[in-house]
């Protein structure tokens, strides 16, 4: 016996028990079903239909929402054998009696796009069993074409998929990059990047790089939501901003002031600078877009023109306020307790912004 003979056969019944009633063609061989048996109760009226190609849903009935995340999965997964026992990877054969099942495991493939947003809890993505495709994620190289309700979303560099409820998810970023590039109404997409900043499901400059690297930034409608992202992200870093000076006893600063030579040239805005202590703090908030390196540039020549005037330059960026606010506060502490081993700095105008 090698490991290609399949097993002696189960009742057909008792691989419909599980809760995903799935199964592949090779899952199904594994059981001692045939190809022949299978085509025959996928045969029209008969219990089992074929939802994609090589996979078989082992009801009648319209599969649930859960059942096509599965098939798609299922359909785009890479087969691989473990231990030379010629298990596929995908939806666990359906245990016998006092067995365990396994957890669902796919290779090289991810739910992305809209549906993944919606497993991410976003409120304006659409609810599952109103997609008629399901994005996929998958290597460049897959020999997978889009059929039925899978539609196949390839990549260079396939990310780490997140699991939410037991289904292996895009991350949030890349899941929006996938999105957009389906949507051509402007206010869906603005409503979609402006929900994960507010759900704190992720950066705008993560979500730019992604758009930027699908080449989305070229489109009008896209780069009008991706402006209004940035100012949500703007917005939402200045609130941490304030509230870690006033939860972590700093003393205030001037809020959002430019800075300019007495009789000289601007040197430029700053988000928070404490005159007596000449300590500034500025908010990073750069998109991950064509011009970002002219952008980094300018930042660091003003930085260094500050700090060649005896001004000490805190760089902060929204992830750090989200992630690690009490760690930024002691930063700005330490700055400003700092000043007064330094030589003065130069006198400079402070002006409303």
């Amino acid at each position: 016996m090698t490991h290609n003979t399949p097993l002696s056969p189960r009742p057909l019944h008792h691989l419909a028990d599980g809760r995903l009633r799935l199964m592949t063609a090779a899952q199904l061989r594994r059981h001692g079903v045939s190809a022949a048996e299978t085509n025959e109760q996928c045969r029209p009226g008969g219990p089992w239909q074929q939802i994609l190609p090589n996979v078989v849903l082992l009801h009648p009935g319209p599969p649930t929402s859960e059942e096509r995340l599965h098939a798609v999965l299922l359909y785009a997964a890479r087969e691989r054998t473990a231990g030379g026992t010629g298990v596929t990877a995908g939806v666990p054969v359906q245990p016998g009696p006092g067995e365990t099942p396994a957890p669902p495991a796919y290779a090289e493939a991810m739910i992305t796009g809209r549906a993944a947003l919606t497993l991410h809890g976003f409120p304006s993505a659409p609810p599952l069993p109103s997609l008629d495709v399901i994005d996929v994620l998958v290597p460049r190289l897959r020999r997978l074409r889009s059929t039925g309700c899978a539609r196949i979303v390839r990549t260079t560099a396939l990310p780490t998929a997140e699991q939410v409820t037991g289904v292996p998810v895009a991350p949030v970023a890349r899941a929006l990059a996938d999105a957009v590039a389906e949507l051509t109404d402007a206010g869906a997409i603005r409503l979609l990047l402006t929900e994960a900043v507010r759900g704190g499901h992720c950066e705008p400059t993560a979500v730019v790089r992604e758009l930027n690297r699908a080449r989305l930034l070229s489109r009008p409608h896209v780069v009008d939501a991706v402006d209004s992202l940035v100012a949500e992200g703007r917005a939402l870093a200045e609130q941490r901003l304030y509230r870690m000076v006033r939860e972590h006893g700093l003393p205030d600063p001037v809020w959002n002031v430019d800075l300019r030579l007495p009789g000289g040239p601007q040197l430029g805005g700053l988000d928070a600078y404490w005159p007596e202590q000449a300590v500034a703090l500025e908010l990073d908030t750069r998109g991950h877009r064509h011009d970002d390196d002219a952008v980094w540039a300018e930042h660091a020549r003003k930085r260094e023109h500050l700090e060649r005037l005896g001004i000490t330059v805190v760089h902060v960026t929204p992830r750090k306020l989200r992630d690690s606010l009490e760690h930024q506060a002691a930063v700005v502490r330490t700055a400003l307790t700092a000043a007064g081993d330094r030589e003065p700095a130069a006198y400079v105008v402070v002006l409303p912004r």
